[in-house]
């Protein structure tokens, strides 16, 4: 017995999954005493002998088997149930699963960044306005004109400068009496019923002859509007023409030429002006004069219409000729020509 004790005692479990294990077992040799021991017989009630396969009984389960590699092992048929706490079993993975990755709020890292920024350009705001209060201030340079222009008192009148001669000083002209400035009427001309011919007319009667009366009358209200010398005569049986001279005052608006250019820009297009380019007006640089085409509603006549704009100086030459019959473009070139030359 104690020669079979002292041997390495070979038991082969047969694995029903797999193939056999073999399990190696060293036991340490017992004692004299120990190994001269009876061996307790099946009738005790004790385990029998290793090499002894006991058969398994009506109440006994299947056999157990070995958990597979990577698996949780699994509680046997009555044992009693082990709970997993929600929190436990959330973070365990299942096999073959991927464990979900935690996400960052959104949001975060752009208030980061805003706040960031904002930090930074209020607190260069605040250093550089505290470097340049520390400063002293820097003196002007020196003006380059020593005197003033006009002297406090006049001088004798062997040193006053001569005036300027009118080709030069355009104010001698225009500051005077502008209907002296009109053109002449051609011969055969005569007056139109109840209109003089030739009269001051004031901001409001000249804004009606615009098609928006309200928005030309604030238009021309800011622009600085001071007068307008008018001039109108009639010639066959319905050719009536009307010259304006309107003068603008003097000051940074410059409203002469913001009005001229207005004017001479909606002229090419076809609804509310001309539909066409123009012509020039000789020696007027932007001046140009316009032939629009007729105009034709039932029950009227036919309606034809010429215009001319120029600008000189504060004054914007602006003439109507409107007839029954094609007018010819030289009359109209002409008569912008004198008006030109005069002023």
């Amino acid at each position: 017995m104690s020669q079979l004790c002292a041997r390495i005692i070979h038991i082969r479990a047969q694995v029903s999954w797999g193939d056999p294990l073999e399990l190696n077992d060293t036991r340490s040799e017992l004692p004299e005493e120990q190994s001269e021991s009876p061996v307790p017989t099946a009738a005790s009630g004790t385990r029998t002998a290793p090499d002894a396969t006991p058969e398994p009984g009506p109440h006994d389960g299947p056999a157990p088997t070995a958990p597979l590699a990577g698996t949780a092992p699994v509680a046997p048929t009555g044992a009693p149930a082990v709970s997993v706490a929600p929190d436990e079993a959330s973070t365990v993975p299942e096999h073959g699963t991927t464990p979900p990755e935690r996400t960052r709020p959104r949001g975060r890292t752009t208030l980061i960044v805003l706040a960031a920024a904002l930090l930074g350009v209020s607190a260069g705001a605040a250093v550089g306005f505290g470097v340049q209060a520390g400063r002293e201030p820097t003196p002007l340079p020196v003006l380059a004109q020593h005197g003033l222009g006009y002297p406090a008192k006049s001088l004798p009148a062997d040193q006053a400068p001569d005036p300027l001669p009118a080709e030069q000083d355009h104010l001698r002209t225009t500051d005077g009496n502008l209907l002296k400035l009109l053109v002449d009427r051609p011969k055969g001309a005569r007056d139109v019923d109840g209109l003089p011919a030739e009269r001051w007319v004031g901001l409001s009667e000249y804004a009606k002859e615009f098609e928006e009366p309200d928005s030309m009358f604030t238009s021309l209200a800011d622009m600085d509007f001071r007068r307008n010398a008018a001039a109108v005569w009639l010639q066959g049986e319905y050719r009536t023409t009307f010259v304006n001279l309107v003068q603008f005052r003097p000051g940074s608006r410059a409203g002469a030429t913001e009005f001229f250019e207005e004017q001479n820009a909606y002229m090419p297009y076809e609804e509310g002006g001309a539909g066409n380019d123009g012509f020039p007006i000789d020696g007027s640089g932007s001046g140009r004069y316009y032939l629009s085409p007729v105009e034709r509603k039932a029950g009227y006549e036919p309606m034809y219409e010429a215009r001319a704009l120029a600008r000189r100086g504060d004054i914007v030459m602006d003439i109507h000729v409107f007839d029954n019959k094609p007018i010819k473009k030289k009359s109209v070139e002409a008569l912008a020509e004198k008006q030109w030359e005069r002023l």
